[in-house]
Order: C-alpha cells, then sequence, then structure tokens
C-alpha cells in the first residue's frame, strides 16, 4: 500500500502538470486579450510558453548574480547560538574569512563542547562571551565586552547574525502556554532583545543585521505551532526593522533554512521520545480521552523519521548568511533548502488557501 508521502508527491507532480496545462493555454489567451484591449498585436501561443518557462529559468536555475563585496578586514560580527549547529560553523567559518568573531555560547561558563572547540582557537579574533538571549543582565554584559574589544567601538559592530534558537513539536492541545512562552522567549523576544541593545553599534557601521527564520516562518504545520508562531513574529520584526533602518544605511536580511535536521542534529530519537513524554504527561485529561495515546504515538513515529531526514551539509545555511554579510547588495530574504520544500513555500505562500490546503493537508 502506497504511503502518505507517495500520495503527496503524486499529488505534487500532477499539480505541476496542471499548472503547466494552465499556463500553456490560459496564459496566451489572457495576454491575447491584453494585447487586443491594448490595440497591440496579438502574441502567438508559442512565445508566451516561451515566456513563462525563461522567467522560470532565469529565477531558479540561473546561479547568483555577483552584487560586489564589503571588505573584511578590521570588522567585527556578533553571533549568537554558537555552541552548536549553524552557529558554531558560522563562527568558525566567519573566522576563517578574516572577521573578528564575537562568539555567544548558552553553555560558555558551563564548559560545553562547542565553547571549548572555539576557545581552542586561541585567536584574537575568535572572542567568547557567555550569552542566555533570554536574559537583559547577561545581554547587556555580552554587548559590553564587545564595546570594549572592538577595534574602534566609534567605527561600530558590522554584523550581528541571530541564530539561537529552541525547536519542539506537538499539537495545539497537547502544547502548554508555558511551552509557547519558552519557544517564543528564545526565538522571537531573544532575537528583539539582543538587536535592540547592539543596535547602536550596527548603525555607527552602516551594517548587517541577519536575523535566522525558517520556512516555518513563512507557512504553518501541524505539530508545529510554538515553533512556528515564534518565527513568524521574527519574519514581522525583520520586516519593520528594514524598513526603519534604511534611512541609516544598515540592511537587514532573514534566512529561512529548510530541513538541514541531519546536518544538525536539532532533533534526535532521545529529543523526540522525552518531547512526547512530556506532551502526554501535561495533556489535560479531556485531551488524553478525546485524542489517544494512539495517535499521539502516530505523530511521534512521524518526527522519528524526520531525525535523519534532510540536507546532510549546512553549507548552503552559511553560504547564504556568508551573502547576507558580505555582498554590497544583500537580498531581504534567503530560503536554503531542498527543492521540494522550496516549491511547497511558494505555493503555500502565493496560492489561494482552498488549494494549497488541499494539496498539503
Amino acid at each position: 500500500m502506497a504511503t502518505q508521502p507517495v500520495f503527496r508527491a503524486a499529488g505534487l507532480v500532477l499539480f505541476s502538470v496542471f499548472l503547466t496545462v494552465l499556463l500553456g493555454l490560459g496564459l496566451p489567451a489572457l495576454l491575447n486579450a491584453l494585447m487586443r484591449l491594448l490595440g497591440l498585436p496579438e502574441s502567438s501561443v508559442t512565445e508566451c510558453v516561451v515566456l513563462v518557462y525563461a522567467g522560470f529559468v532565469l529565477f531558479v536555475a540561473t546561479p547568483r548574480i555577483p552584487r560586489g563585496l564589503e571588505q573584511v578586514s578590521g570588522r567585527a560580527v556578533f553571533i549568537t547560538g554558537c555552541d552548536s549547529g549553524f552557529g558554531h560553523a558560522l563562527a568558525k567559518h566567519l573566522h576563517s574569512l578574516g572577521f573578528t568573531v564575537f562568539a555567544g555560547c548558552f553553555l560558555k561558563d558551563q564548559g560545553g563542547e562547542g565553547a571549548k572547540e572555539l576557545e581552542e582557537f586561541h585567536s584574537d579574533r575568535m572572542k567568547l562571551v557567555q550569552l542566555d538571549v533570554c536574559s537583559e543582565e547577561q545581554v547587556n554584559q555580552a554587548v559590553e565586552f564587545i564595546k570594549e574589544n572592538l577595534e574602534d567601538s566609534e567605527r561600530g559592530l558590522w554584523a550581528l547574525v541571530n541564530n539561537a534558537g529552541k525547536s519542539t513539536f506537538g499539537e495545539v492541545e497537547f502544547t502548554s502556554m508555558d511551552t509557547y512562552k519558552e519557544v517564543s522567549e528564545v526565538n522571537l523576544w531573544g532575537t528583539i532583545r539582543v538587536t535592540k541593545a547592539v543596535l547602536p553599534l550596527i548603525r555607527r557601521a552602516k551594517g548587517r543585521v541577519v536575523n535566522m527564520a525558517s520556512m516555518y516562518g513563512r507557512m504553518g504545520n501541524v505539530n508545529r505551532s510554538a515553533y512556528c508562531v515564534s518565527k513568524y513574529g521574527v519574519e514581522a520584526f525583520s520586516d519593520c526593522l528594514r524598513y526603519e533602518m534604511k534611512t541609516w544605511g544598515v540592511k537587514v536580511s532573514i534566512v529561512e533554512p529548510g530541513n538541514f535536521i541531519a546536518a544538525t542534529g536539532i532533533l534526535t530519537r532521545d529529543i523526540v521520545t522525552s518531547t512526547a513524554n512530556k506532551l502526554w504527561s501535561e495533556a489535560p485529561s479531556i485531551v488524553k480521552e478525546d485524542y489517544g495515546k494512539a495517535r499521539l504515538e502516530q505523530h511521534v513515529a512521524l518526527m522519528r523519521s524526520f531525525c535523519s531526514s534532510g540536507l546532510k551539509s549546512m553549507a548552503p545555511v552559511l553560504d547564504d548568511i556568508t551573502d547576507a554579510i558580505m555582498s554590497k547588495h544583500p537580498y531581504a530574504r534567503y530560503c536554503p533548502s531542498e527543492p521540494h520544500w522550496w516549491i511547497r513555500l511558494q505555493l503555500m505562500t502565493h496560492l489561494p488557501t482552498a488549494l494549497s490546503d488541499l494539496l498539503y493537508f
């Protein structure tokens, strides 16, 4: 018997065929009607189809166009969440490019392995700082440390990368209010807290703010409401900040990674099991009775299957963050992801909701 992902894949293929036929037949007719209305010569079907596919190829298949590079020498970057994952790898990568890196580590004072590894660089350009983005005191101390250790504090700080994040899963009725608050405290309020504290230094440098959101910052999914809520907030905050900072010469970019679970190890079978046990133990009795443990176990099995899924290299994310920091004209949004996730994001954000719901849920 075919599995649900197979049905979804088949549905996506059929929808792609339908969309192609619709464009091939409907678009030329629409353009011809527009030409007649404007009193211009009608376009041919072939020209219209070729134009559509040429646009698609240019948008999707063309390599990124060079937009000039900023100098690296003497510039510093502050990264949060450097204990592991993207933040840890990014700290190493930007250091290798010649940046001075201020690496915020949640477990620095507790001797965390990630912090120890960065300390072993024994480099004047790799500076570690204890940082819990939920703590106003630690954030302010980190900013003071940065000011004291910049080559020239009047020149400011070139870039901030808000990478620290927290993830979880669970259906709405199984997710406690404390969990919603904990996830948003790190992902959303932590991003805002750090940004506000360091923004004067970024403004002085006419530098960059790079906020790590997610594909789930622009589309929802079952079992991920707490995470989606926090990342939707990051998207909104980043957009507003970009508008405000334009007059100051500061560029604000959002990075929306797809599935990089295999690369980062952010989700393991042990984490899934412990989270599932917590969801069941904290659920109200009426929820347990109505949903039943079998339903929860189905979702847990699905989450376990994700533990080894996704891209196995962090390179696409690191390349996009680096471009946001170094390009003279960075993009407002970057979406490093597998092709099927990129397609899903486009369909869910551009199709009428009734169609995207029918396709995916």
